[in-house]
């Protein structure tokens, strides 16, 4: 379990250091801003949508490396999926990391979700993990208010 617990943090620390689809889309036809108070995690998220398809999307900001670690990993896995699907995943997402520590998870399915298990173990480290996702949902669903984790 100790080796499976430090390939995790070598991925999250990869995807902090080099997150994948950072920067802005010129073409976004969605976007959304959220803010993490507590943490001072600032995030924008850039949707291309066509029809219900997460054609691309990408986001950029500042935030500690679990905030941004989520957003790279969460652009990686919604790109190309329904809005649907992208929310079905976004609620998979929060079950794990919100889950007790002794509720067991399946890691083949979550794929790389699954780095952010230990998450759970740091309850005020959830609102970092998730407000990446959120502000996806509210690029989705065209909110225009700031999406906050207070």
């Amino acid at each position: 379990m100790d080796e499976l617990r430090e390939l995790y943090q070598e991925m999250l620390l990869d995807h902090h250091k080099h997150p994948r689809n950072y920067g802005k889309i010129e073409s976004a036809n969605r976007t959304a801003e959220g803010y993490n108070p507590l943490c001072g995690d600032r995030v924008t998220v850039y949707l291309l949508l066509n029809e219900d398809v997460i054609e691309d999307i990408a986001f950029e900001g500042v935030g500690c490396a679990i905030c941004k670690a989520s957003c790279s990993v969460m652009t990686e896995v919604v790109k190309g999926k329904s809005e649907s699907d992208a929310s079905k995943i976004f609620g998979e997402f929060h079950d794990l990391v919100t889950s007790d520590t002794d509720t067991e998870f399946d890691a083949d399915s979550l794929g790389k979700l699954a780095i952010f298990a230990g998450v759970r173990e740091f309850p005020l480290r959830i609102k970092c993990a998730t407000l990446g996702w959120h502000t996806m949902q509210a690029a989705i669903t065209q909110s225009e208010d700031v999406v906050t984790t207070e």
